[in-house]
């Protein structure tokens, strides 16, 4: 797929940067013309992957961070760092997250906290701290990683489709209020995705859960990367307040 130019003078921030779908969202925004900078949980985290995108990328314009994004201070700093640096930004990904499938007897109300404070207040701390500039600038573009169990919920561990919905939430009323200053803010819902949690299952497994799919296979994380990139870009210039299924009509 040729994305070159999509995003031309573009600015962007990728929470969750620095491997799986962030990453590929990164390399994605990349290559269509974009400077990015990718935000992760730690610095050797950070440097690892800003060494792997020079190398296959040798002309990328990226940067990384590493900010608690629970704690808003930080994420503010790392923002403003951004906007620095780069001049502006226009488009916000957050796609850091965390997962959980305990059973409701096992479950610590600390390791519900954990889940909220990543998937939820985390997002709301980096729109927070985005949008003021965005609003000064004329408009931006917000896409924030939810899921399909925000749809149809999960046997166990019931925090992270929780946590999924309060995005789409959050989604959906920000697309609102944020559309008179000319801010757009939409989802994607991925489906099971080759990631390393999905790439270390038994291949046995991998079959059970693909025969639940239509489209007979599970995705790949540059596919949804795709629909980020689609987001992002112009082509979804009158697109706001979806949350967009990448998850080959997985049935549940």
């Amino acid at each position: 797929m040729k994305v070159s130019g999509m995003l031309e003078g573009k600015i962007a921030i990728v929470t969750g940067g620095t491997r799986g779908i962030g990453y590929e969202i990164v390399k994605k925004f990349l290559e269509a013309g974009a400077k990015v900078a990718l935000f992760g949980s730690r610095q050797e985290t950070v440097e690892k992957a800003l060494g792997q995108i020079k190398e296959k990328i040798p002309e990328a314009e990226v940067m990384g961070l590493y900010p608690a994004l629970g704690e808003y201070n930080e994420v503010e700093k790392a923002i403003q760092e951004v906007q620095e640096s780069f001049g502006q930004i226009d488009i916000l990904v957050n796609n850091a997250g965390i997962s959980a499938r305990e059973s409701i007897y096992e479950y610590s109300p600390e390791e519900f906290d954990k889940i909220m404070t990543l998937n939820v207040n985390a997002v709301f701390h980096c729109i927070r701290a985005a949008v003021p500039f965005m609003k000064t600038q004329g408009g931006g573009s917000i896409i924030n990683m939810s899921s399909m169990v925000s749809i149809y919920g999960q046997p166990a561990g019931c925090g992270y489709p929780a946590s999924k919905f309060a995005v789409n939430g959050l989604t959906k009323s920000l697309a609102r209020e944020l559309g008179k200053d000319q801010i757009r803010v939409n989802a994607v819902a991925p489906g099971v995705t080759r990631t390393d949690m999905v790439a270390a299952l038994p291949p046995e497994m991998v079959q059970r859960i693909s025969a639940t799919i239509p489209l007979g296979r599970v995705g790949e994380p540059e596919e949804v990367a795709n629909a980020v990139l689609f987001l992002a870009s112009d082509l979804a210039s009158y697109v706001t307040g979806a949350i967009l299924s990448v998850d080959g009509a997985t049935q549940v």
